[in-house]
């Protein structure tokens, strides 16, 4: 019962010898790319790594409450952390895979502007049930004055809570992590897309128009399917609920970014495998 009942302290937990071994499957991991395609399939397999890191860090910032958060009893949303942080990435990733044909540097930018404004919108909705719907005020049950506003909070906090309602320092969070996440999904989405691009016509014997309805399909849905294994992955990690980034839980980002990379790196492999021709 007591190894079932553990759970690891908040910013704590952290097993160097679990994140050495993740480091080493990431190299040869990447070896492994390097070797079947050492040009397209490895530029695109860092591209999917680097956005997948992006997801996870970024779902650290999202205020999640879960349901205690829906009863008036946690800061937060009342959601789960999956669901909240693969939302906000595929409100970015609509927005980066729009702008794909504007160039890399304006698809990412557009698709973090679209995540951070869907985390936004969220934010303000959700305060403004808890303020009017449910008659709360916003306060932190972590900290004691607001990182950014300075306000105090221990007089706001109703007995017997953690706190509830979204704080200024959880809904500046939220927006940063949407912003995250929806860049990192625009990203592996590029990356992926411009693989499948370049390599479908001659896989299929067919012109580049005819494939790119094809090539975006594919490229689109490997995408999502990243952003809910790099949401789970990171839910696992928090445990429940997290305020933001003055959160203690926020500490366990270190090994929430080596289990997204090798992840990440894993699924993209994969994707790169199905047009990459095997050396004999």
């Amino acid at each position: 019962m007591s190894a079932v009942a553990a759970k690891p302290q908040a910013g704590g937990a952290i097993n160097p010898t679990a994140m050495a071994v993740g480091v080493v499957l990431l190299i040869i991991i990447l070896g492994a790319c390097w070797y079947v395609s050492p040009n397209l399939g490895l530029t695109a397999l860092i591209g999917v790594i680097v956005g997948g890191v992006l997801i996870g860090f970024g779902t650290h910032f999202v205020p999640v409450g879960g349901a205690p958060a829906a009863m008036g009893q946690a800061p937060g949303i009342a959601t789960g952390v999956a669901m909240l942080a693969a939302g906000a990435g595929l409100a970015g990733l609509f927005g980066g895979a729009w702008a794909a044909e504007l160039g890399t540097t304006v698809a990412v930018i557009t698709g973090g502007i679209g995540g951070g404004l869907m985390m936004a919108i969220t934010c303000m909705m959700v305060n403004f049930v808890y303020v009017f719907g449910m008659g709360i005020p916003a306060a932190s049950g972590k900290v004691l004055h607001d990182p950014i506003t300075g306000d105090s909070q221990a007089e706001y906090k109703s007995q017997g809570t953690e706190g509830h309602g979204l704080p200024f320092v959880s809904f500046v969070g939220g927006v940063i992590g949407g912003i995250l996440a929806g860049a990192g999904g625009t990203l592996i989405y590029l990356a992926l897309l411009d693989l499948y691009k370049a390599t479908f016509p001659t896989m299929m014997g067919a012109t580049h128009a005819q494939v790119l309805p094809v090539a975006v399909s594919v490229a689109g849905m490997f995408a999502v399917a990243l952003f809910l294994v790099n949401a789970v992955l990171t839910a696992y990690n928090i445990t429940g609920t997290i305020e933001g980034p003055h959160d203690p839980k926020f500490k366990r980002w270190p090994r929430a970014i080596v289990a997204s990379a090798v992840a990440s790196a894993l699924c993209g492999f994969v994707a790169i495998l199905i047009v990459v021709k095997l050396p004999m």
